[in-house]
């Protein structure tokens, strides 16, 4: 139940930074936004017409397909974001008369980050805006497309209309909220607290290892491995580390074997001990 609610909050926080950054930041310099938003934001442009009304019933045949298609469990979600979403739209359209930022471009990333935060709250709540998160899940579902490629395309066409109606400087500019706001929801979706996973392939694995957990304080795993070209059997040394101990990991590699291979590569949400847990001492 706790984490029901939980998700339910975080959801409604989420659908309320997103209308804060399109009435606060997207709409005062007649920029869209991403979705069924942003055909909303189009006809407000046109016809005066309420975004907040426009998505809740745009909504609706989404819904629908969404029921019919997709599950009773996914579409009850979707229904509460939905509505949250509509709501916090008109509840925050006040914003439209306050010109908190003059420049469009800054004006316009600062909408991407907001917009972005608040896709991430709701994709870390496993939730649903609607729009067109519903339409992508069902292009996977039938044709196994990616959803960013999905929600992607379907971004293309809505700013190819809008550079058609309102000139192509908007457009661009608009592109620039986007990006912005689709790099940040991956930051928060993957976790902020990054960190690195590092492969080492080495004939000298004892001295590699002791030096790790003496002078870094990290677990290391040992695996097992098979050359392709040697047909050698050898060890392959795994460590995650923080971002300030990729330099000393490098030099100790360095001193021990000069001639090691060695991989780093991001890693994101890493869970567990010495990062979500508490450091186990190794003495």
């Amino acid at each position: 139940m706790l984490r029901t609610i939980y998700q339910y909050v975080l959801v409604a926080f989420g659908c309320l930074l997103i209308s804060i950054a399109i009435n606060g930041f997207l709409v005062p310099h007649h920029l869209l936004s991403a979705g069924i938003s942003g055909i909303a934001i189009i006809f407000y442009y046109l016809f005066g017409w309420p975004i907040g009304l426009q998505i809740f019933v745009m909504n609706l045949p989404l819904i629908y397909a969404a029921y019919r298609i997709l599950g009773t469990t996914y579409t009850i979600g979707t229904i509460y974001g939905a509505t949250m979403m509509s709501f916090a739209v008109e509840a925050t359209k006040f914003l439209v008369n306050y010109n908190l930022i003059d420049d469009p471009i800054i004006s316009a990333i600062a909408g991407g980050i907001i917009t972005g935060l608040g896709s991430g709250c709701i994709f870390r709540a496993r939730g649903s805006a609607g729009g067109l998160d519903i339409m992508a899940a069902i292009i996977k579902k039938y044709y196994s497309f990616n959803l960013g490629i999905a929600s992607f395309g379907i971004n293309c066409v809505i700013t190819l209309i809008g550079a058609t109606m309102f000139g192509l400087k908007l457009a661009m500019i608009t592109l620039i909220a986007m990006y912005v706001s689709a790099t940040i929801t991956d930051r928060v979706v993957e976790g902020f607290n990054r960190k690195k996973a590092i492969h080492i392939v080495s004939y000298n694995n004892d001295e590699i290892v002791q030096a790790i957990l003496e002078e870094i304080g990290r677990g290391v795993t040992v695996l097992q491995a098979t050359g392709a070209f040697t047909r050698k059997e050898k060890k392959v040394l795994f460590v995650v580390v923080r971002l300030t101990q990729v330099a000393k990991i490098k030099q100790i590699v360095q001193d021990v074997d000069p001639y090691a291979f060695m991989t780093i590569q991001d890693a994101a949400e890493v869970m567990g001990r010495g990062f979500t847990l508490p450091e186990r001492k190794l003495n």
